[in-house]
Parts: structure tokens; C-alpha cells; sequence
């Protein structure tokens, strides 16, 4: 892998709380616009790290570039606007849902005309443009988070159990709308889910994480097919329980 192709590199990452080591990952990279799965039990450090590959924080120790560029203390309002994140539980405004999908760019001073109206269309939410948006189901503010996310097309998309406890429907629409982006626009999209199915559909590789490590990455097909580690077996076959 070269530099050109690589948008995040970690070696030697450590995130502590209180003590308590949360992210301990020797080396990782990521290419650009690849769509990344991690996966593995609750409390193994996989939010922690998007939060940390979001710049919301700074690591313990280690190292983070980004374009090839190491990132140290805050990273740059430039570099931060590139990243954003949808998380499980959308946080949205007490405004219309167009409102929330024009409000990042208006922070940047850009135009909203156009390209709201056609994200909404892309998330079937045109209907509901001046609802307000607090008052829409669980599954159509997590479609409103994604289409403000992806209404200032970020260089990388950090997902965070963006479908738990959605129905069917809404977990389908919103696995199509990620694909469809990362296809068009390149988009680097690195996914935190509990469900291996979700990432054996979406991900060009896994990476399975325990204990704040990353145990295994791997192409998706060698990671449920083949894995390596015998941890990783257990849990694609849901032996390891947590």
C-alpha cells in the first residue's frame, strides 16, 4: 500500500481512561475509499477509535495521519470538516429536517439550494422537508443524520451502529444509500456494527476487535470464510459470548 492510497495510518495508538487502557492498536491503515467493518463485543474500543479518527480527541500516545499528514493536538478545522460521523442515536435540531441537512453547509458558507433537496430525494424524505424533524420515526431521523452527513460529501464517513434497533426497511435503505455514495463519490467509510451480516454485505475488509486490539483484519471474503485467529473464528460463529 502507498501513501497516495492510504488516507488514515495508525502505529502504535493508545487511548487511556481513568487508567484503563480502551485502544491499544499497533498498526493500521486505511485506504481511501474503502468501506472498513469493525466489528467485535461491546467495549472492545470500536467507538472509542472512530472518535479518535474523528479528531474529538486526542490519543494517549501514537500516532495519526491523516493524507499523510500526522495529526498533533487538534487537528485543523480544514482536516476536521473532511470527517464526520453518524452515530446510533442521530442528535438533531429542533428545526425541519431541511434545516438539519443544509445546517453544515451552511457553516461553511455554501449554497444549500440543490443539493439538499436532492439528498432528501436520495433518503426519501422530500415529503417531510418541512416537518420538524425530532417528531419523524426512529428510521427517518437516522435517514436525516445521513443526509447531512453526506450533504458536504466528507472525504470519510464514520458510522457508529448507524442501524441498530431500525427495522428492516429502514436498515436496507440506509446499507444502499452508504454503498451508492462510496461508489459515486469515493468516500472512505469505516463501520462500527454488532451485525456481521451487515458488514459481510457492506466491507471490502474486517477487522475484528477484543480488549481495545485489533485482532484480525482481513478482505471480508478471508475474514468469515477463512480467519486466522482462532478468536475471530469464534466469534463469526457466535461461540463467543458477550
Amino acid at each position: 500500500m502507498t501513501a497516495s492510497e492510504t488516507i488514515y495510518q495508525i502505529k502504535g495508538l493508545k487511548k487511556e481512561y481513568n487508567g484503563r487502557m480502551v485502544v491499544d492498536i499497533d498498526l493500521l491503515e486505511v485506504q481511501h475509499g474503502e468501506m472498513l467493518a469493525l466489528v467485535g463485543p461491546s467495549g472492545a474500543g470500536k467507538s472509542t477509535l472512530l472518535r479518535l479518527l474523528n479528531f474529538l480527541e486526542p490519543p494517549s500516545s501514537g500516532r495519526i495521519a491523516y493524507q499523510g499528514q500526522t495529526m498533533k493536538g487538534d487537528a485543523p478545522l480544514a482536516v476536521r470538516r473532511q470527517i464526520t460521523t453518524v452515530f446510533q442515536r442521530p442528535v438533531l435540531m429542533q428545526s425541519s429536517v431541511r434545516d438539519n441537512v443544509a445546517f453544515g453547509l451552511q457553516l461553511r458558507g455554501q449554497s444549500a439550494n440543490g443539493r439538499v433537496a436532492d439528498l432528501l430525494a436520495r433518503v426519501g424524505l422530500t415529503e417531510f422537508a418541512k416537518a420538524a424533524a425530532r417528531k419523524l420515526s426512529g428510521g427517518e431521523m437516522q435517514r436525516v443524520a445521513l443526509a447531512r452527513a453526506l450533504v458536504i460529501d466528507p472525504a470519510v464517513l464514520l458510522l457508529d451502529e448507524p442501524t441498530a434497533n431500525l427495522d428492516p426497511y429502514n436498515i436496507g435503505l440506509i446499507e444502499d444509500i452508504v454503498r451508492q455514495h462510496n461508489r459515486e463519490h469515493g468516500t472512505t467509510v469505516i463501520l462500527v456494527t454488532h451485525n456481521i451480516f451487515q458488514a459481510k454485505r457492506l466491507a471490502d475488509r474486517v477487522g475484528f476487535m477484543l480488549g481495545g486490539r485489533l485482532i484480525e483484519l482481513a478482505d471480508t471474503a478471508t475474514f468469515f470464510e477463512s480467519p486466522g485467529d482462532p478468536r475471530t473464528t469464534a466469534f463469526v460463529r457466535g461461540d463467543m459470548v458477550y
